[in-house]
């Protein structure tokens, strides 16, 4: 498969995967007014909320328009990811930068037809919840973040044309 195939590939599927998961959740399962609830595990509920603004609960777009100009702020960012996946030639990259596509085109999607963002992963240890309510996409896009962090740092850099890697001597 092309590299932007996949990347474009990976985004399509968190995509599906997040829009197929806020259906159920609100359609079948009926957990869609604030503050429905459904426990799964002692630590997992599917907990609905309707978030307003970016990560974290920042930005709250309370207003059409700060909806409107929440919606093309992460329009260009979606854009500028989706050229950066064109050309990208490191298959995780591509991969990572996938899943930051689909997540966000998941969140302009409902922020567009809705005004907000429909969150309803709701991870806690007791009333100590290491993040707020999230969704796949947002989940994706965090995931896709360490993938590429870790890579930038722990990856060797390799030497630039004409360069001719530094050779290491021992010393005994």
């Amino acid at each position: 498969m092309d590299k932007r195939k996949l990347g474009f590939a990976v985004a399509l599927v968190v995509f599906a995967i997040d829009q197929l998961s806020k259906w159920i959740v609100t359609g079948p399962l009926g957990i869609d007014q604030v503050p429905d609830q459904l426990v799964l595990l002692p630590i997992f509920n599917f907990t609905y909320t309707q978030n307003q603004g970016i990560s974290l609960g920042l930005l709250n777009a309370t207003n059409p328009i700060g909806r409107w100009v929440l919606v093309a702020a992460t329009s260009a960012i979606a854009i500028a990811v989706a050229v950066w996946i064109g050309r990208e030639k490191n298959r995780i990259d591509q991969a990572a930068l996938g899943m930051v596509l689909g997540g966000a085109l998941g969140n302009i999607l409902d922020r567009t037809l809705h005004g907000y963002v429909t969150d309803f992963l709701d991870l806690h240890f007791g009333d100590v919840r290491p993040f707020l309510v999230f969704n796949v996409g947002d989940a994706a896009i965090s995931i896709a973040v360490v993938i590429l962090l870790l890579r930038a740092f722990l990856t060797p850099k390799e030497p630039a044309k004409g360069e001719s890697p530094k050779e290491t001597v021992e010393h005994a």
